[in-house]
């Protein structure tokens, strides 16, 4: 085989360049040598267009007439890039696979014609990598609302790919294990993020498809071995097409690639690389506690009376940035309605500035809740928009549980939306906006003659181009990044916003496993967990909640106004230990000693590791007494919070180490640990 190997700092790929189409061979650290098994396997890329089809048929995307009869052309290198060029000679298709070399790589493809012909593609891969074997195990996550990042391990061989006749009379199975979603909401069923370990040997392979719309992948063998296949829309699964001349070419979605020895590994790895990928900007750097008036609090019922006390409050015990929640536009039923963005008089009698003057006067910066990309179909912005403005289907309106969604594409869309930054920023100061998304478009638009799939690609990759006009006027602003809590995670949206809200879960119990798992699929430094005490519940109670928002982003919410001196000091130190965690927190990776957290485990634990100092976070749910052994290394160990174990107590066994709570309710702690040093 003619072999081509480029590297990014972690990660070596493996490429053949001989006849026929190129196939990504190998994909391994690059502090690791060479598999003594790569084999010539799946085609780099895979693509199908109306007349062009599958061979054999089936429901999978691999197999393509196209992408088996595409040849290497060139390829080009240079300012940590690589670009495969192929050309199926026929069609005068042109595919050119992009890399970026970040911490791992980050993969796509582009289309074009090279003559006057047409195609209409049905199916375009960003990233198809061979695999030396389907002997593994497959973690992936469903997500929804009140539960995301419920992540769960399946092996592949065992329960989703059969293992039948294999010879030169017979065919291997023509299944795949395919995971989809569909619609506006990136994570609204499933995370677009995965990981394989292989069985027997210390190699596994992680992934994330970065787009803020559907998206597909599956793994599945052929012939020639296993695959992995990775893209955004497809026709099959998501009405997508689009056609293709050498005057309109085409870009997939990006996707990101990194590899390991097992999953914390790779988990680690990803952590990395979505650090790499991620457009920083000074501002990010500030990482404040942020108090937010909504969970468990006002619960979209701001008025001037109920927000004073909790600014002060909340200034009191540190908070940097002060987020009014839902509710502060509205006079009444509000939810399709909205639209105007105009603060309400009646909830504000002498204007909502003499709240916003108070946060300031506190030395935080005011914070607003906006959802942007929706008009209630009763608001008045409706009917003097025009049409061209919002999505529509065979030229009627998208509506969605009483709104309309605006069309980003769209130069109106875009200037109500730009007007309604612009005006809040420079009326109120405002320094932060939680931009909610609380209502999916369906398949899609069919506006301009598109497919619904393309037209909401397009939607899509204009609101992106939006968000980054704003920063580039704003660049002091935050922005959060929700969608009824996590239906909208993803790194097309990460990459550019400030924060992202984990769940919108109330219950302290049912949030320990999502802020735990959380790091599976955003930078720890992004994961803003709601830490929502409550006066008058139990010290204990009290703790776990504000456990829960430590290993990440502690994101304050509570009636502190009404708290006892006790539960504000248990407030400010539960701050303190945050603060701590958050200097070191851009150098740590996650790990979880007793496995990725599942929905009713009794006992759950995160470590987010550095290389001086680490953060081990405990949940116990259960009553107690109970105890656990967590196969770490021997260290030396301190509580963080509280700063008293209470009825906790640790030793180490030749098994690692070995926690016994004797509390008798739920209760939760963080250790901190660091090498070396006597045991304590």
């Amino acid at each position: 085989m003619n072999l081509l190997r480029w590297s990014s700092p972690e990660l070596t790929l493996t490429f053949a360049l001989d006849n026929g189409p190129v196939r990504l061979i190998g994909v391994r650290e690059a502090s690791r040598p060479d598999r003594d098994d790569l084999v010539p396997s799946q085609p780099l890329v895979e693509v199908s267009a109306v007349g062009h089809g599958l061979s054999p048929s089936t429901n999978r995307h691999v197999d393509t007439s196209l992408g088996q009869q595409l040849g290497y052309v060139r390829h080009e290198e240079g300012d940590g890039t690589l670009r495969i060029i192929q050309e199926e000679p026929t069609t005068g298709l042109r595919v050119t696979t992009v890399f970026e070399a970040h911490t791992g790589v980050r993969a796509w493809s582009e289309a074009s014609m090279t003559g006057p012909g047409t195609l209409e593609l049905t199916f375009l891969s960003s990233l198809v990598v061979g695999l030396a074997s389907i002997d593994a195990e497959l973690y992936s996550a469903a997500n929804s609302w009140m539960a995301e990042n419920r992540w769960s391990s399946r092996p592949l061989r065992a329960e989703a790919l059969a293992n039948i006749v294999r010879d030169p009379h017979h065919h291997v199975a023509r299944s795949r294990d395919a995971v989809t979603n569909t619609g506006s909401w990136s994570s609204g069923e499933r995370l677009p993020v995965g990981v394989l370990v292989e069985s027997g040997t210390p190699y596994a392979l992680g992934w994330q498809i970065e787009h803020n719309g559907p998206w597909h992948y599956e793994i599945g063998e052929t012939r020639r071995g296993g695959y992995l296949l990775l893209s955004g829309p497809t026709d099959q699964e998501h009405q997508w097409s689009v056609e293709l001349t050498a005057d309109k070419p085409f870009t997939t979605v990006p996707v990101s690639l990194v590899a390991g020895t097992d999953r914390d590994s790779v988990f680690a790895a990803l952590t990395r690389q979505r650090r790499a990928v991620r457009n920083r900007r000074p501002i990010d750097d500030r990482m404040p506690v942020i108090f937010n008036d909504y969970m468990n609090t006002l619960v979209g019922d701001p008025t001037t009376e109920k927000l004073l006390p909790l600014i002060d409050a909340a200034a009191d015990v540190g908070a940097d940035y002060f987020c009014i929640d839902a509710g502060w536009y509205a006079d009444g039923d509000w939810w399709n309605t909205v639209g105007a963005w105009q603060p309400s008089t009646t909830r504000f009698p002498k204007g909502l500035a003499e709240v916003i003057d108070r946060i300031h006067q506190r030395g935080m910066v005011p914070g607003l809740w906006l959802e942007p990309e929706v008009i209630g179909v009763r608001s008045p912005i409706a009917r003097e928009l025009p049409d061209e403005a919002f999505l529509t289907r065979r030229g009627v309106r998208v509506a969605e549980s009483g709104r309309y969604l605006l069309d980003l594409r769209s130069t109106a869309a875009r200037k109500h939306l730009d007007d309604t930054v612009d005006r809040l920023v420079s009326d109120f100061g405002i320094g932060f906006f939680k931009f909610d998304n609380n209502t999916m478009t369906g398949p899609g638009t069919d506006k301009g003659g598109t497919s619904l799939g393309h037209g909401l690609l397009e939607h899509q990759r204009a609101l992106l181009d939006w968000l980054d006009g704003l920063h580039t006027r704003h660049p002091d602003l935050l922005i959060e990044n929700c969608a009824s809590g996590a239906m909208r995670m993803d790194y097309a949206m990460l990459s550019r916003l400030h924060l992202q809200s984990t769940s919108d879960q109330e219950h302290p119990l049912l949030y320990a496993p999502i802020t735990a798992a959380a790091p599976a699929a955003v930078r720890p430094e992004q994961a803003g967990h709601w830490a929502y005490p409550i006066t008058g519940t139990t010290r204990e109670e009290f703790t776990f909640a504000l456990v829960n928002g430590i290993p990440g982003r502690l994101y304050l919410t509570g009636h502190l106004n009404r708290m006892t001196p006790a539960e504000l000091d248990l407030v400010q130190s539960a701050l303190t230990a945050h603060r701590a965690v958050l200097g070191d927190l851009h150098t740590l990776v996650p790990a979880w000693p007793l496995g990725l957290p599942a929905w009713t485990d009794e006992w759950i634990a995160l470590a987010l590791n550095g290389p001086d100092t680490s953060y081990l976070t405990l949940w116990h749910r259960g009553p107690g007494p109970s105890a656990i052994t967590l196969p770490i290394p021997p260290s030396s160990i301190a509580p963080h919070f509280p700063t008293d174990l209470g009825d906790w107590t640790y030793t180490w066994t030749d098994d690692g180490l070995s926690i016994t709570t004797n509390t008798l309710e739920p209760s939760a702690r963080v250790l901190r640990l660091t090498p070396a040093g006597e045991r304590t």
